[in-house]
């Protein structure tokens, strides 16, 4: 297969879409990224790297950390961890604090905002300097020493953090956070902030890919069936309140962020991300949708 041909046609054919989406711009530092850019990179497990564009621009990950982040606590709390969040799509938007009365403070899923809070919240129980830990983490499934956490970002967050900090605290009223809830919100404003290009993404990433197994240093850090469980949950709920549709039209296990990054696996073969800043109205790349749409209509594999 030659993804360098494929990759530089989907390029060709999405770049005239600039302009139909919307940069973030509840967060001031993002409501100043450039929107025109848009970089691909593909990571395979034989050690292939290709990218296109402006795949080399580093961004900050936003809500794809959560998948670092629930990997680091599921590997330490396995399924003790579901009794504190749960596994299904929430059907609304990332930040909505509507299901919480309901169903008392337990979020839906790890990926929107309330439950990723939860997953940090355990975090910070396990490891002492967890700020230190998420990016030594990152640092070593992406095989780069080079990342850090992009400050500017992490202050502009938690100035505007009022939305996650009021998901904190009515969780902690439930009793499902156990830590100081603006300490809370700084962890999680940082580990959204971590800046990162589409080729440290995609290969760190890769993990997932090779079913939970670093192929860097063949390090386990998932079990095969932990890490099974974990694509199935970016399938289902990786993309908001779009995973559905995400799951119809791409039929990839993935994960998005606000900054305009998205990240999707093959598993056994690949880690594919691609970065464009321009948001549709559920708050994922628009570019990079229909970029991997493309991606798995022309290569013909998908995980169905």
């Amino acid at each position: 297969m030659d993804y360098k041909e494929v990759i530089e046609n989907i390029y060709q054919e999405v770049k005239p879409f600039f302009g139909r989406g919307k940069v973030a711009n509840y967060i001031p530092a993002l409501a100043h990224v450039d929107p025109h850019q848009y970089g691909i990179a593909i990571a395979t497990l034989d050690g292939e790297i290709i990218g296109t564009g402006d795949y080399l621009t580093k961004f900050s990950i936003q809500s794809i950390s959560k998948v670092f982040t629930l990997s680091m606590v599921v590997r330490h709390l396995g399924s003790d961890l579901w009794q504190y969040v749960g596994r299904e799509p929430s059907g609304t938007p990332f930040n909505s604090l509507v299901q919480l009365e309901h169903e008392q403070g337990i979020p839906r899923n790890p990926f929107i905002n309330a439950g990723a809070l939860v997953v940090t919240d355990k975090l910070m129980d396990l490891y002492p300097r967890p700020k230190e830990a998420i990016l030594q983490f990152i640092r070593e499934v992406a095989g780069n020493d080079d990342i850090y956490y992009d400050k500017n970002v992490a202050s502009s967050e938690f100035e505007h953090a009022s939305r996650n900090k009021a998901l904190g605290h009515f969780m902690k009223s439930f009793g499902n956070i156990r830590n100081d809830v603006d300490s809370l919100v700084d962890v999680y404003c940082h580990q959204c902030s971590i800046a990162m290009n589409c080729v440290d993404l995609a290969k760190s990433f890769l993990f997932l890919a090779n079913h939970g197994t670093n192929p860097y240093n063949q390090e386990e850090i998932l079990t095969v069936s932990r890490s099974k469980r974990l694509s199935a949950l970016m399938l289902t709920c990786g993309f908001y309140d779009e995973s559905g549709d995400f799951a119809f039209r791409v039929g990839m296990p993935g994960k998005s962020g606000v900054g305009g990054g998205v990240v999707a696996i093959i598993p056994g073969k690949l880690s594919i991300a691609v970065w464009s800043p321009e948001l549709n109205r559920h708050g994922n790349s628009y570019m990079g949708i229909e970029t991997l749409e493309r991606f798995t209509t022309n290569i013909g594999i998908s995980i169905f």
